[in-house]
């Protein structure tokens, strides 16, 4: 019984295919490359170029603090053996506390880029499905697909989508 539903299924999926093959003659389908939205267009580049120079600051700092952990660190090891037991405790313990602030400070710093950078792309997202939906609309296509596994380079609007989002300040 699962069998012959299973055969009915997809005859009807093969016949409903051709079907939309033939009606597609007149069908006008584009297709765009986010990745290459997110990466030339002038928006995005601005964009990055601003994430960048946000958190340029906050980043040479938790280099600072590592490199100055490690030195502290190099510092103990070679220390290490004169250094009594509850001396070396103590400093272990520094250096361990000091590793921990280091990964917590990293961890906020991550988590603060990724979300500027939510934010930044969001506002590029908008501008570029609204130049889509404009595109779409004076150039009468019918579908404009943003994924897809294959498709044929004649089809590929991106260049055109880029132009104008830069075009539209």
């Amino acid at each position: 019984m699962k069998k012959q539903i299973n055969k009915y299924i997809v005859s009807a999926l093969m016949m409903a295919s051709v079907s939309c093959y033939v009606m597609a003659d007149d069908l006008k389908v584009g297709y765009i490359n986010t990745d290459k939205v997110f990466r030339e267009s002038s928006m995005s580049i601005a964009a990055q170029n601003k994430l960048q120079l946000e958190f340029s600051k906050r980043e040479k700092e938790l280099v600072d603090l590592g490199n100055t952990l490690k030195t502290e660190a190099d510092k103990f090891d070679k220390d290490a053996p004169t250094m009594s037991e509850t001396q070396r405790g103590i400093r272990q313990r520094q250096l361990m506390d000091q590793d921990r602030e280091l990964q917590r400070k990293r961890q906020e710093f991550q988590e603060d880029v990724k979300n500027r950078k939510n934010e930044e792309f969001k506002l590029v997202l908008d501008k570029a499905n609204k130049v889509i939906k404009q595109m779409a609309e004076t150039e009468k296509y019918d579908v404009l697909l943003q994924q897809v596994a294959f498709i044929n380079p004649k089809l590929d609007v991106t260049d055109k989508v880029i132009k104008a989002m830069n075009a539209a300040k």
